[in-house]
């Protein structure tokens, strides 16, 4: 079977093209692999994901990742919070006779 005749219609948004490329990039990657006619940079780049300083340095991106998370939450709920307290203290104004 040739090799065009796999291809799939460009995807709607950039980020799903972006993802199809990658998609072709690894399974050109794993094709030379194979055959043994990778270049040293693609054998070096694989190789590097699999070290153990690679899965900590992802590791440690995730941590961080879900640590920026949880700070916008705790932004957001304090937000929350203010805004609760100057309802209730609107409410405590008008039910004093204090508008």
């Amino acid at each position: 079977m040739p090799d065009n005749v796999n291809r799939h219609a460009p995807a709607k948004t950039p980020k799903g093209r972006e993802n199809q490329l990658i998609s072709l990039a690894v399974d050109l990657a794993e094709k030379q692999l194979q055959e043994g006619t990778a270049s040293s940079q693609v054998i070096t780049h694989f190789l590097k994901l699999g070290t153990e300083r690679e899965r900590l340095e992802r590791e440690k991106l995730e941590q961080e990742n879900l640590l920026i998370r949880e700070k916008v939450n705790a932004i957001r709920a304090a937000e929350r919070v203010e805004e609760l307290y100057a309802n209730a203290i609107a409410a405590m104004k008008a039910y004093g006779g204090n508008e």
